[in-house]
């Protein structure tokens, strides 16, 4: 503490509403050092504590890579990295998967600072049992009427699930990659995506079909079908948003092949299961078929009897 004659100050913290400058009983004027701008402003608190959280996400993601720089990839510990995720993160991303909003990227909003393999894994191995418990159940409910229909499991569907979803949630994406990869190259892109990256885009983006599929088991084709387009709209809706940034730099005859090759190839994997696993009544119901294929030959021998 410090005194001159008439002038004194203070290097104590006063609770007030003064504006910095006090007088004293004794003639002395008091000087807050505080009071005199050096106090934050509750914006300015708001913003230093965004820059503390995304220099935290900075930090762990800094982190999850020097851990998988460190471990080789045969190692348990190198795959951990990529597991580590909780599930209110889990969840937020699937949600927002299903809610496509224009100018929201998703992977910067939500897989940049921590890309992960659990997400991903789960939804298609989730989609890969409700495509064949959904086709065993469809194919009961729609035979189950005639009098020679005996309910058989059909394993083989769950099988057949599994090859083609995780075929498509890990060849597509390596292609995509690839492509994308050399284009980057070429043009001189700023906006890139990694490979573990659009992994999860494309393993994301097939949460929506578990609802869809779970509805194909009431044998109602136009629900089935309806299903399928809001399904489709969802989900291609994320695809193109998201590799749009990456994209729109090239020329325009690459952006329209690469767009139109993501979506009919999500088209194709839709209709296929819905085709090859859900079958239509004229399918389901051979008796009325085989019936119509005997009354012909039975009545051109009856003709030639005559």
């Amino acid at each position: 503490m410090a005194k001159t004659e008439g002038f004194h100050l203070d290097f104590q913290d006063f609770n007030g509403d003064d504006d910095g400058v006090r007088d004293r009983s004794d003639g002395a004027t008091t000087v807050n050092i505080e009071d005199l701008g050096f106090r934050k402003s509750p914006s300015q608190r708001r913003g230093a504590g965004l820059e503390d959280e995304l220099l935290d996400a900075d930090d762990r993601t800094e982190l999850l890579s020097s851990e998988r720089k460190s471990a080789a990839f045969w190692t348990l510990e190198f795959y951990q990295a990529f597991f580590n995720v909780d599930t209110h993160q889990v969840m937020g991303r699937i949600i927002s998967s299903v809610l496509p909003w224009r100018g929201k990227n998703f992977v910067r909003l939500h897989i940049r600072n921590n890309p992960d393999l659990y997400g991903p894994f789960w939804i298609c191995t989730t989609l890969v049992f409700a495509i064949g418990v959904s086709g065993n159940m469809s194919s009961f409910l729609v035979n189950r009427g005639q009098a020679k229909y005996k309910y058989v499991p059909e394993f083989w569907k769950v099988t057949m699930a599994a090859t083609a979803i995780y075929s498509y949630a890990w060849l597509v994406p390596l292609v995509l990659w690839g492509f994308l990869t050399w284009r980057s190259r070429k043009i001189s892109s700023t906006t890139y995506y990694s490979f573990l990256e659009i992994v999860c885009v494309y393993g994301y983006s097939l949460s929506i079909y578990i609802p869809a599929v779970v509805l194909w088991v009431i044998p109602s084709e136009v629900l089935r079908w309806s299903s399928i387009v809001v399904a489709l709209c969802l989900s291609c809706s994320v695809l193109v948003l998201t590799f749009w940034p990456v994209v729109r730099g090239d020329r325009p005859r690459i952006v329209l092949t690469v767009l139109s090759s993501i979506i009919i190839l999500h088209v194709l994997l839709t209709i296929g299961c819905k085709a090859y696993f859900f079958s239509t009544y004229d399918e389901q119901n051979p008796g009325k078929k085989s019936a119509v294929e005997t009354s012909a030959p039975q009545s051109l021998t009856t003709a030639k009897t005559h």
